[in-house]
């Protein structure tokens, strides 16, 4: 499993049509995520990226920095959708399915069970204060599995870990239809997790 992300930033095609996570997540939401929120990252980046150059070349050491914020956050935006859309399935697809292979292996012995890894991370996403990302992320340096958050837009990257799995609790990506119940959700979405996609992913992150 491969992630291009060239620039300038360009909207990924969704692998699935707007209304296929129903009923877990709704149309509507995908349509204002999606075609809102990521597109908005993405425009925004394009933008942020050109005025940093522009800067540069000015030698515009605030506006530098300046710049430099808004392409960490928007870029981090664009980026930790980019593989969320992927994590997910239709139910009738791939969604839910339970992993196999090496990342089954994994999981199981690192949390002792897909059902006591599901319960951790679930308590880690829904704990997470104000906006942010949970993800499963693999630590390379030390050859393991490791469940860690991250606040607003902040990609994985930055901390060091190659992203796996992620769950936006951004209130955008679920609150239309479930309320302020964060929880609800993050039951709820398992059951369209991709795992064939995340095995994909932690074998490429386990070569060499």
């Amino acid at each position: 499993m491969s992630d291009s992300f060239q620039m300038p930033a360009k909207l990924p095609e969704l692998p699935y049509a707007l209304n296929a996570l129903e009923p877990v997540i709704s149309e509507e939401i995908m349509n204002l995520h999606y075609n809102k929120h990521h597109l908005g990252y993405v425009n925004n980046l394009n933008k942020a990226v050109e005025q940093f150059e522009e800067a540069k070349q000015k030698n515009d050491l605030p506006a530098i920095i300046a710049f430099q914020s808004a392409i960490k956050f928007n870029g981090g935006g664009h980026v930790n959708h980019s593989i969320f859309w992927t994590n997910l399935s239709p139910i009738n697809k791939d969604g839910g399915k339970t992993p196999e292979g090496a990342l089954k292996v994994a999981i199981d012995q690192q949390f002792g069970s897909l059902e006591k890894f599901i319960d951790l991370f679930s308590q880690k996403a829904v704990a997470i204060q104000g906006s942010g990302w949970a993800w499963l992320g693999f630590n390379k340096a030390l050859n393991r599995l490791e469940i860690q958050t991250c606040d607003n837009q902040d990609p994985l990257s930055t901390k060091g870990f190659i992203p796996l799995l992620g769950i936006d609790v951004w209130e955008h990506a679920y609150y239309l239809q479930y309320k302020n119940v964060r929880a609800d959700y993050v039951k709820a979405i398992w059951s369209i997790v991709n795992w064939k996609n995340v095995s994909e992913r932690y074998n490429q992150a386990t070569k060499g």
